[in-house]
């Protein structure tokens, strides 16, 4: 019995080391060997810039996969989020665990809800995508809000609420789960009124291609709706051909009759960042059994998003 530890490559962020952690313990458990963490700086955490400025695409993920394919790690964690949509041949991603809850939530003063907010409210975010569907949403409802572009860890943005500097930032749930500040949120956005980021509240663990008993160890922690429901917001991603900094939000749910799984829904919205111009659109399917299937669904929906106008919505294309 190998009983050497693996090594697994993780961000420095206390985000990342707290989902890294809960990994490191599943894959214990599922191995029988100790995992130990090794942190890795990436461009993404030492840049100044805002990350819509610096393309987004990647700069949290290959400084790991570097690592990976050096052989300085056994294996990497990656917000899902985070991943390019195109993956390398010699990496695979072994396992996407049950994911966390996708929605966005806000931190705001006073616990106040975002309908509550006053006229003319100052709400952080960092993501094009949160600010074209929050101005939207504002104009269609009548609701004066000024959107400020933030970055920094969550210490940071929730800080500029304590402060008084903003009047409330956006955040994803699943992080703020995983760090045990879940209380801190005042109020959830719907999925009706925010499409998260495509693959948000998911985790990807991946590995070297080669290693198949790795992969088959780490096949154990993959959780098969998830990874469906992931791999068609993805593929709606990359076929508008936009990197994570674009404005587009996608999420599958899959429906339920009973215990049995029948039917999937994904919806997809693109949009200017300031709310003037969104598309948005969604398909219900049967629930797609391959991998192929679900990537067809999330083509499907994006070429009729394109129909309608998305590519002129995104801006610059991410190259």
């Amino acid at each position: 019995m190998n009983d050497k530890a693996l090594r697994l490559g993780t961000r420095r962020s206390r985000l990342a080391m707290a989902q890294s952690g809960q990994v490191a313990e599943a894959v214990s458990r599922v191995t029988g060997r100790p995992v130990e963490l090794v942190e890795i700086t990436t461009y993404g955490d030492v840049s100044r810039e805002q990350l819509a400025q610096i393309g987004g695409t990647g700069v949290f993920v290959t400084a790991l996969r570097d690592a990976l394919l050096k052989g300085e790690v056994d294996f990497a964690v990656h917000s899902l989020k985070d991943l390019p949509t195109t993956q390398p041949d010699e990496l695979v991603v072994a396992a996407v665990p049950a994911r966390e809850d996708p929605r966005d939530v806000i931190v705001a003063r006073d616990a106040l809800k975002f309908t509550d907010l006053p006229s003319g409210a100052r709400i952080g975010t960092g993501s094009p995508r949160r600010m074209a569907q929050l101005n939207a949403y504002a104009r269609s409802h009548g609701l004066d809000i000024a959107t400020v572009p933030i970055r920094g860890n969550v210490d940071t943005r929730i800080g500029y609420v304590r402060s008084g500097e903003l009047d409330a930032v956006v955040l994803a749930a699943a992080g703020l789960n995983r760090i045990g500040r879940g209380d801190e949120v005042t109020d959830f956005l719907s999925v009706d009124t925010i499409l998260p980021a495509p693959g948000q509240g998911a985790l990807a663990i991946e590995c070297a291609a080669g290693n198949a008993d790795l992969v088959a160890a780490l096949a154990e922690l993959d959780d098969p709706f998830t990874r469906v429901a992931v791999t068609a917001e993805r593929s709606l991603l990359a076929a508008l051909e936009a990197g994570c900094s674009a404005p587009v939000g996608a999420l599958a749910d899959l429906l339920a009759d009973g215990q049995i799984v029948k039917e999937m829904r994904l919806r997809g919205v693109v949009g200017t960042t300031d709310g003037t111009r969104m598309v948005q659109l969604s398909t219900t399917g049967p629930a797609p059994e391959t991998h192929d299937g679900a990537m067809a669904l999330g083509r499907e929906l994006a070429a009729e998003m394109l129909a309608q106008g998305a590519a002129g919505l995104m801006g610059e294309r991410a190259h």
